[in-house]
C-alpha cells in the first residue's frame, strides 16, 4: 500500500497545509495509507482529531511522518533536514520555488527523489483542477482588498446620511490576471469606484465586465500588443513613456492601489515609483502582491507595513495564508488532482513521466535537476 505523508510547514509565515481531512479521506478511499504530522493543520484550523477522523495516522514529528513515505505533499519547498528523511525514489509535489530555491532542488535530486514543482503545472484544460497558482491568486486578490480596507481610514462605499454624503473609495488595480480580477470584484462588492490597467488588450473586456474602468493609452501599438498565444509583446519606449505619464496622473487621484504583476523566474517589474507614492494623498494605501519577488512598489519592505509620505505600503507575505482554511482546501484539492497522475490505470504507483502535465512540472529525477528552464537559467 503506497504511503503518503503530509508534514507541518516550517516557514514562519506559512499557515497553509498540503492536505485537508477532505482530501485525506479521498486518498484513503483510493487505497493509500496517509500519515500526517501532529499539528500540521493547526494554523489552517484543522485539528489532529479531524485528520484521525478522516482515517489518517498521526506521527509525532516530521521524521516519523516521512519514514517510508512514497509520496510527500507540501506547500512550501522541502528543507534539507526534511529531505534527509526521504527515501530514494519517493515523489514530492509542492510549491518548490524552483528559481528562488535552487539549492533545495539540488538536495532533492541528490536524494534520488522525483520532484514536481506545482508552479510549472501547465495552464491547459486538462490541468485546470491542478492549477495552484490560480486558486491561490484568487484568494490573494481578495485578501489584498481586505488588508487595504483594514488600513484605510475611511469607508469603501458611498453613503448618504442626514449629516451629508461620504464619497466612495477610489481603487486602482495594476495587473488584471487572476489576482487582479478578484481584487477588482472584491473592491466593487465593497462599493468602491474601481479602475484597472494591464499590458494585454484582451484584459480590457474582462475588467469592464466586472464594472471597473480600464486605464491605458489605447493607440494602435496597444491594440497590437498581444501575441496569438495571449502573451504581451514588448512595448516601445515611446509607448511606455505615454503610459507612465497616464498612470502617474491617475495614481495621484487614487485612495488605494493594488499591484499584482509577477514574471516567473524574474524579479517583479517595478510598477509604482517612489515619486508616484509620494504624489498620493494623505491616508492612501498601496498593497503589493509581488513582494516575495522584489515587489512592484518602490519602497515596499517585505513582510512589513510601512509609511512613505502620506501613504501606507502593505508588503505582507503570503496573503492566501491569511485565509488559511480556504487556501488550504483549494490547494489540497489541486494536489489531490495532481497526485492522481502518479498512479497508472491499475492503481499502481507508476507515473508516466512523459504525460504532458507531469513532464511540465518535473524538476528533479534520476539524481539531477531536469527542467529545461532551470538548466538554461
Amino acid at each position: 500500500m503506497p504511503r503518503l505523508a503530509v508534514i507541518a510547514e516550517s516557514a514562519a509565515h506559512e499557515t497553509r497545509v498540503a492536505a485537508t481531512p477532505e482530501t485525506v479521506k479521498k486518498f484513503i478511499a483510493q487505497g493509500l495509507e496517509v500519515v500526517v504530522e501532529a499539528g500540521a493543520g493547526k494554523r489552517a484550523s484543522f485539528s489532529d482529531a479531524d485528520y484521525e477522523g478522516a482515517g489518517a495516522r498521526l506521527a509525532p514529528d516530521a521524521a516519523s511522518a516521512l519514514a517510508g513515505a512514497d509520496i510527500l505533499l507540501k506547500v512550501r519547498a522541502v528543507t534539507s533536514q526534511e529531505a534527509s528523511h526521504l527515501a530514494q525514489g519517493a515523489y514530492v509535489a509542492a510549491l518548490l520555488n524552483p528559481f528562488g530555491e535552487r539549492e533545495t532542488l539540488e538536495v532533492l535530486a541528490g536524494r534520488g527523489v522525483c520532484a514536481f514543482s506545482m508552479e510549472f503545472v501547465p495552464r491547459i484544460t486538462r490541468a485546470q483542477a491542478m492549477d495552484v497558482l490560480s486558486s491561490q491568486a484568487n484568494l490573494a486578490g481578495y485578501r489584498a482588498v481586505i488588508e487595504a480596507a483594514e488600513v484605510y481610514g475611511r469607508a469603501f462605499p458611498m453613503m448618504m446620511t442626514a449629516a451629508g454624503a461620504i464619497a466612495p473609495a477610489k481603487v486602482f488595480v495594476m495587473g488584471a490576471g487572476v489576482a487582479g480580477l478578484q481584487a477588482i470584484a472584491t473592491a466593487r462588492r465593497l462599493g468602491a469606484v474601481v479602475t484597472a490597467t494591464d499590458v494585454r488588450p484582451a484584459a480590457k473586456e474582462q475588467v469592464e465586465s466586472l464594472g471597473a474602468k480600464f486605464v491605458a493609452v489605447e493607440d494602435e501599438e496597444f491594440r497590437a500588443a498581444e501575441t496569438a498565444a495571449g502573451y504581451a509583446k514588448p512595448m516601445s519606449a515611446e509607448y511606455q513613456a505615454k503610459q507612465a505619464l497616464l498612470v502617474s496622473e491617475h495614481i495621484k487621484k487614487q485612495d488605494i492601489v493594488i499591484t499584482t504583476a509577477l514574471i516567473p523566474g524574474r524579479p517583479a517589474p517595478r510598477l509604482v515609483s517612489e515619486a508616484q507614492v509620494l504624489s498620493m494623498r494623505q491616508g492612501s494605501v498601496l498593497v503589493d502582491l509581488a513582494v516575495e519577488q522584489g515587489g512592484n512598489v518602490e519602497g515596499v519592505n517585505p513582510g512589513e507595513v510601512t509609511r512613505l509620505g502620506g501613504a501606507t505600503i502593505i508588503g505582507l507575505y503570503n496573503l492566501p495564508g491569511r485565509v488559511a482554511a480556504d487556501a488550504s482546501a483549494l490547494y489540497a484539492r489541486n494536489l489531490h488532482a495532481f497526485a492522481g497522475l502518479l498512479f497508472n490505470k491499475d492503481g499502481a504507483l507508476s507515473p508516466d513521466l512523459e504525460d504532458e502535465i507531469l513532464k511540465a512540472a518535473l524538476v528533479a529525477r534520476d539524481g539531477a535537476v531536469c527542467h529545461p528552464s532551470l538548466l538554461t537559467a
